[in-house]
C-alpha cells in the first residue's frame, strides 16, 4: 500500500486571542477545516503540535518546513517567526504551500492578494460562515499543487533557475550538510572499518527522532558504504515518517531491498516514488538496476522468454531515466551497455553513445566523480579502446570512494566479457581490468 504524501499543517492551537475581545478555536480550525481537506486531497496531514521529536524546536521544524511534500499555513495570528518560517518553506518548496487565514482578526503584513491566502469565516462560538467553500477552495488549491500546476513561492516565480534541492545526488547531499563536526568524523572511521563499527556510533547518538536529518542521512549512506544493507533497511523503520518519506530515502532504501534480492519491494517503492513525484535520473537510473538485476536472475534460472523480456524493460527504464536528465550519463551508459548486450548492431546505440559521451564530458568538466571516469571506462571498452579503458580506469581508482562502485562497475564489465563470448583475447583483457577493479574493493572493504 502506497504512504501518502505528507502535509505540514502549520497554526496556532488552542484558543487563542484574536483581538477585540474574539477567542477562536484553532483546533476546530484545524478538525472541521483543515484535516478534512487535506485527507480528501489525498494527503496525510501532520500539524505542528503532533510531532513529538523532542529535541531543540528550531531544527524539526525546519526539517519539517523543507521536507514535507506539501504543507498549509493559517495566517490568522502570525508573528515575526511564522513568516520567517514561511519564507523558509517558500525557499525551498516552489509549488506545494497552501495559506489561510480568518477574516477580521487582524492585518496581514503583506498583500494576500499576490500570495493568493484563502479566506475563512469563524464566529466566537466556532461557527464558520462558509465552511464547505472554504474547505473545497483548499481541497482544490492543494490537489492543484500535488499537479505541479501553479508556483506558490515568490521566490520561484521570479527567478526561473532557482535550485531545486529536493533533486541533490545522494552524495552530493550527505557532503553538504551541516552537522555536528565530531559525529561526522566519526561516521568516517567507522565506515573505513565495517558494520559494527557504524552500529557503534549510531548507539551514542540516542533516540533517532531527536536527531536533525543530515545525521540521519549520513548513519544510513554509511551502512550502504559498508554494503550492510540489513542495517540500511532497519534504520529507515527508526527514522521519523519525514525523514523516511524524503525522495532520497526513499530511493536508498529500494536499492537496499533490491541488495538483500527484494526485488518486488525495490520495484514497488520505486514505482510508487515515480507516481507520486514523477520520474527522476537517480529513481529509474536505481529501477532500471532492479530490471538488470531481474534479468540477469532469470538468464541464470534458464527462463529464457522471460529474460528477453525483462532486458528490454530495463533498457527503456534507463532510456527513461536519461531522458529525464540529459545531464546525468549514468542511466546513460546503462541503456548503452544493455543495448550492446542485446544486440550490437542495434541502430539504437550509434544514436545514443554520442549523446552520453557528451553528458560526460559535461559532468567531468564541472565536478568529476567516481562514476564519472567509471562511465569513461565503460564506453571506452564498449569501443574496445584499451588505452583509454585503461587510462579511465586509472582516474575512476583514483576518486574511488567505496568499495561497493568498483565492484558494481566490475560486474558491469563482466556483462560486457559474457557478452562478447569466444573472443580470447578481448576476454583476457577483460579479465584484467574486471581484476584490478576488485582488487581496489577489497582494499577499501568488502564489495557488495
Amino acid at each position: 500500500m502506497a504512504h501518502l504524501p505528507l502535509c505540514f499543517v502549520l497554526m496556532p492551537f488552542g484558543k487563542k486571542d484574536a483581538g477585540g475581545g474574539l477567542a477562536i478555536d484553532f483546533d476546530k480550525v484545524y478538525e472541521n477545516l483543515i484535516k478534512p481537506a487535506v485527507i480528501n486531497a489525498g494527503l496525510e496531514p501532520l500539524r505542528a503540535d503532533e510531532e513529538d521529536s523532542g529535541g531543540i524546536i528550531h531544527k524539526p521544524m525546519f526539517e519539517r518546513l523543507v521536507l514535507c511534500d506539501f504543507a498549509v499555513a493559517d495566517l490568522t495570528l502570525a508573528n515575526a517567526n511564522v513568516f520567517y518560517e514561511l519564507g523558509v518553506r517558500h525557499a525551498a518548496k516552489s509549488r506545494t504551500t497552501v495559506l489561510l487565514f480568518a477574516e477580521g482578526h487582524g492585518r496581514l503584513p503583506f498583500d494576500v492578494n499576490q500570495l493568493r491566502a484563502i479566506p475563512y469565516e469563524i464566529d466566537e462560538y466556532g461557527n464558520f460562515g462558509n465552511l464547505n467553500d472554504v474547505r473545497k477552495a483548499l481541497e482544490d488549491r492543494l490537489i492543484s499543487a500535488r499537479r505541479g500546476t501553479d508556483k506558490d513561492s515568490p521566490l520561484f516565480q521570479l527567478l526561473d533557475d532557482y535550485p531545486d534541492v529536493a533533486h541533490e545526488k545522494t552524495d552530493v547531499f550527505r557532503e553538504r550538510v551541516r552537522y555536528a563536526a565530531e559525529t561526522k568524523e566519526r561516521l568516517r572511521v567507522a565506515r573505513e572499518e565495517n558494520a559494527d563499527a557504524i552500529r557503534s556510533v549510531e548507539e551514542g547518538l540516542g533516540d533517532l527522532g531527536d536527531l536533525e536529518a543530515g545525521i540521519l542521512i549520513d548513519l544510513l549512506l554509511s551502512y550502504r558504504a559498508v554494503s550492510s544493507y540489513e542495517d540500511m533497511i532497519r534504520l529507515h523503520e527508526k527514522m521519523t515518517p519525514i525523514v523516511a518519506s524524503t525522495v532520497l530515502v526513499r530511493e536508498q532504501l529500494a536499492l537496499a531491498k533490491n541488495r538483500l534480492k527484494d526485488r518486488t519491494g525495490a520495484e514497488r517503492i520505486l514505482l510508487e516514488l515515480i507516481d507520486e513525484r514523477g520520474g527522476s535520473s537517480e529513481s529509474y537510473g536505481i529501477l532500471g538496476r532492479v530490471y538488470k538485476d531481474k534479468w540477469q536472475d532469470s538468464v541464470e534460472a534458464g527462463r529464457d522468454a522471460r529474460a528477453k523480456g525483462e532486458l528490454r524493460k530495463a533498457i527503456a527504464t534507463y532510456l527513461k531515466g536519461f531522458q529525464a536528465d540529459w545531464r546525468d550519463p549514468y542511466p546513460g551508459i546503462n541503456a548503452l551497455t544493455l543495448l550492446t548486450i542485446q544486440n550490437p548492431k542495434d541502430p539504437e546505440i550509434e544514436r545514443l553513445a554520442p549523446v552520453v559521451q557528451f553528458a560526460l564530458d559535461r559532468s567531468i568538466s564541472f565536478n568529476a566523480d567516481y562514476w564519472d571516469y567509471a562511465t569513461k571506462l565503460e564506453l571506452a571498452v564498449l569501443r574496445k579502446d584499451r588505452e583509454e579503458a585503461d587510462r579511465s580506469l586509472e582516474d575512476a581508482l583514483a576518486y574511488l570512494r567505496e568499495g561497493w562502485e568498483a565492484e558494481t562497475t566490475a560486474k558491469n564489465l563482466e556483462l560486457i566479457d559474457k557478452a562478447w563470448g569466444s573472443e580470447v583475447v578481448e576476454h583476457l583483457w577483460m579479465m584484467d581490468l574486471i581484476d584490478r577493479l576488485r582488487a581496489a574493493a577489497k582494499e577499501i572493504g568488502d564489495g557488495i
